[in-house]
């Protein structure tokens, strides 16, 4: 069965979402900067999409690669960043990469807590430890599950830049695990969803350490202040051994 992040996250995401911030990423690279040297770094940019993260990573002399399973959003990283970044496409529960490859592996924005399994979260951060040199990091930047349960709006009519007419219906399943987006594109019939699992901080601390990190640094926002209720992020950078 495909699953709706192999269908979503192509022209009509381009169109829908034209308005991710520049700032944003560079305010999150900056705060990464402030704990972790950058400079000549091997860092793989996990879930790169358009290459927002990964162009102020290598503006900060890091040595890039791009990992997306997105053609398109691969396709805007390349003109964004050039021709000198790899950029690789591939699903992130089989990471096509060598044992210890990687001084930092950055997951930003949350593009992580797709699957409808915990246990493929977790095999996954499993991998990414597989790719880390003893000694290396790993950022995750994720939404603050009870921020968006607080300020969750039930229903959009909007339009978009380019005047495309969507409906955007928003809740919260049953079982409180994940928040699911419905976008309804009126002027086709056309429907996609998001399904993003709910995960609490301590969730993913302990999702960090069970894969074998240990967590140095927790952050609720780019600014870098402190986790808190309230805060819009949860950004933890946990260290190999």
């Amino acid at each position: 069965m495909t699953e709706w992040f192999e269908q979503w996250f192509g022209e009509e995401y381009l169109r829908l979402y034209p308005h991710r911030d520049d700032a944003d990423a560079e305010a999150a690279v900056a705060l990464i900067e402030q704990v972790l040297p950058l400079a000549g770094r091997r860092v793989l940019d996990l879930a790169c999409g358009p290459g927002r993260h990964a162009a102020q990573l290598v503006r900060r002399g890091a040595h890039v690669t791009g990992f997306d399973l997105s053609f398109p959003l691969l396709a805007r990283a390349r003109r964004r960043i050039g021709p000198a970044v790899p950029l690789v496409r591939g699903d992130m529960r089989h990471l096509p990469f060598a044992p210890g490859s990687f001084d930092l592996i950055v997951n930003l924005f949350t593009s992580f807590g797709y699957f409808a399994d915990d246990a493929l979260h977790a095999a996954v951060l499993r991998d990414v430890v597989r790719l880390l040199r003893p000694g290396g990091h790993f950022v995750l930047d994720y939404f603050n599950a009870d921020a968006v349960r607080a300020a969750l709006v039930p229903r959009e009519d909007k339009r978009t830049g380019s005047g495309q007419h969507v409906v955007i219906e928003r809740q919260v399943t049953p079982d409180e695990r994940f928040v699911l987006k419905e976008m309804h594109l009126v002027h086709d019939g056309r429907s996609f969803v998001e399904r993003v699992r709910l995960f609490a901080p301590a969730e993913l601390e302990q999702l960090l350490t069970g894969a074998g990190l240990r967590v140095e640094h927790r952050f609720g926002a780019y600014d870098g202040r402190p986790m808190g209720g309230d805060t819009p992020r949860v950004i933890l950078v946990g260290a190999r051994s």
